[in-house]
């Protein structure tokens, strides 16, 4: 019966399982307010409270917000709020790891559904050099700096309340989300100060250069989200775990062929059993691309819950007779 279920998993439609999932998830996280539906507000996505309806708030906003606190705060009992903020975060975060971001995250199925576009319009996607991707990818660490260190110079008096939640006056979620609700009046600069002009108006370039970068190349955002690298920073402490068994890699490439995220090391490393990078999705479309038993393979609890098989390789790719029947 369980070697039934496994063989009925790893054969299985990643594409159509992937393509509900994220249409229900976008659904119920970015409607969700409108049936009082309320994850909190330490979620491990990109679930903008701009949007009057949505169905949670994205951690990092709430970091942001209690980070501000004046030094003294910060220090007292009330860092206890920081530590139950971060530790709810963390708890979310444990149960899908990064795959937050392959499944569940609305931007990102935001970013699929406009490469969906494109392909339909039959205009060829972009990449990125190696170097160009290395380079570009410590862009959200710089983010993710500026959401942490800011609020902290505010609450010692270095920076002043124009400096309120900095990322997010940038961040493209706050001005798109509302959208989805038919909210547009975040389409606007600020001008009620120079320092809040100029974050405002970084804002709305960011926003249009979503929706570009979005259509020419898969995952545009995703490169320089800075929750994808505070992700990283916990993978560790995920259930989840993301397996390479580098003896049974042939290295015939066609893991880094259908990587959105043209993360390199999936084809080429050999060596590490973990092969979780910060810039994965865990969109497991490397597995199911992956023409070799067990060589790839996503774990719950160090159980593989769904591996790479010669099987499920022909199924996917319509060949009537696995490879090593032939």
């Amino acid at each position: 019966m369980i070697e039934r279920l496994k063989r009925f998993i790893n054969n299985g439609d990643l594409r159509k399982v992937r393509f509900y999932t994220q249409l229900i998830t976008f659904l119920l996280f970015v409607y969700g307010g409108y049936f009082a539906i309320s994850f909190g507000s330490s979620f491990p996505i990109f679930v903008c409270p701009f949007n009057s309806e949505s169905a949670a708030t994205c951690y990092l906003i709430s970091l942001q917000h209690q980070l501000a606190r004046p030094t003294e705060v910060i220090f007292s009992m009330a860092s206890l709020g920081v530590l139950i903020g971060l530790v709810t975060f963390i708890a979310w975060f444990a149960v899908l790891n990064k795959a937050w971001c392959g499944y569940m995250c609305p931007f990102g199925t935001l970013q699929d559904w406009i490469t969906a576009l494109r392909k339909r319009m039959g205009i060829r996607f972009s990449t990125y050099t190696q170097n160009e991707f290395e380079n570009l990818s410590k862009i959200k660490y710089i983010f993710l700096a500026i959401i942490l260190l800011v609020p902290l110079f505010m609450g010692l008096g270095m920076l002043d309340r124009e400096w309120f939640h900095a990322f997010c006056q940038m961040c493209p979620a706050r001005i798109i989300s509302p959208m989805f609700v038919g909210d547009f009046s975040q389409w606007m600069i600020d001008f009620s100060s120079v320092t809040i002009m100029i974050l405002t108006s970084i804002g709305v370039a960011f926003a249009g250069l979503f929706f570009i970068g979005s259509f020419v190349k898969k995952r545009f955002f995703c490169f320089f989200c800075p929750m994808s690298a505070l992700h990283y920073i916990f993978a560790k402490f995920s259930i989840i775990r993301f397996t390479k068994e580098g003896d049974k890699c042939t290295r015939c490439g066609d893991c880094y062929a259908v990587c959105d995220m043209q993360i390199k090391d999936i084809a080429d490393d050999v060596i590490s059993k973990d092969i979780l990078r910060d810039d994965c999705i865990l969109c497991l479309k490397c597995v199911a691309a992956c023409p070799e038993d067990d060589a790839l393979h996503f774990d719950i609890f160090n159980v593989k819950a769904f591996s790479s098989t010669k099987e499920g390789f022909a199924k996917r790719m319509g060949i009537e007779k696995p490879r090593d029947k032939k």
